[in-house]
């Protein structure tokens, strides 16, 4: 997937913690809680309150605000891309949902601070709804293709990113609640297949937001095979032998595949209802 490369960039949307250690923590919490992960492969925690809308200030960080000012310049380098990326999907969703607050994504390398808890690089991305913050490693897009055998490519890291900010709309739409069972039809899952959907409808309008160009069949071709990587069946198959849908959290390769392309065909939030769906 290939940004315009006239594409003006707001790297102001992302925060760059690489190198830069854990940091101060955020949220006010006063301590560190357990962390909530909304990510790609692991298991949800207990769901803190959400914050009701309000979003967490930025502080600039100079290289990406002089590295990352045009589409030209996510052509040459991966973290301007993702600037492009979070720029879309937050474009997108500023115009489709009513109240939309931007929410900022944070790089960070080994370990970081949020409002969840302190996090490591091996939980992969997830979203915090305590602090409406998504958090990545950007070395997870490497651990994607030669730990879960996904064959990765720009619109694969483009879906991950959506996903994470799928939950970030449904915690501004109220339907990223606490807890959850497990099980391939259980409320865990439906709330991931969601995010998936939503990560879909973005795609279907990514080109309508001014940042990205065409999507081809094998970009399209990327996020699918992404989603099957990173499905609850196959990552039980690689690390146990067996599969036990009864401890679903994220739901199979094909129920991933198959709500993402949900959202892309309709292009229409309200065609992800997975919560009423028939599994």
């Amino acid at each position: 997937m290939t940004i315009q490369e006239d594409a003006q960039l707001d790297p102001g949307q992302v925060r760059d913690r690489r190198g830069k250690g854990a940091g101060i923590a955020l949220g006010g919490l006063g301590g560190i809680v357990a962390l909530v992960i909304f990510l790609l492969g692991g298991d949800p925690a207990q769901l803190p309150p959400g914050l009701d809308g309000q979003s967490v200030g930025n502080d600039q960080d100079t290289e990406l605000t002089e590295e990352c000012q045009t589409g030209a310049d996510a052509a040459t380098r991966d973290d301007c891309r993702i600037v492009g990326y979070v720029n879309s999907i937050q474009a997108y969703w500023g115009s489709a949902l009513d109240g939309y607050q931007l929410a900022i994504t944070t790089f960070f390398e080994g370990s970081v601070n949020t409002g969840c808890g302190q996090a490591t690089s091996a939980v992969g991305p997830f979203y915090c709804p305590v602090d409406a913050g998504i958090y990545i490693d950007l070395g997870f897009f490497d651990v994607l293709r030669t730990r879960l055998g996904a064959e990765g490519g720009p619109f694969a890291e483009a879906y991950i990113i959506a996903h994470e900010y799928g939950h970030h709309v449904q915690n501004l739409m109220g339907t990223l609640t606490a807890g959850g069972d497990a099980g391939a039809e259980g409320h865990s899952v439906r709330t991931e297949l969601q995010a998936d959907c939503f990560s879909g409808v973005w795609a279907n309008h990514a080109v309508a937001t001014g940042f990205l160009e065409p999507i081809t069949d094998a970009q399209l071709a990327q996020a699918l095979d992404a989603a099957a990587a990173v499905g609850d069946d196959r990552i039980q198959e690689q690390t146990q032998g067996q599969v036990n849908p009864e401890t679903w959290t994220h739901g199979s390769s094909e129920q991933r595949q198959e709500w993402f392309l949900v959202g892309m065909n309709s292009g229409d939030p309200n065609a992800c209802n997975t919560f009423d769906a028939d599994l």
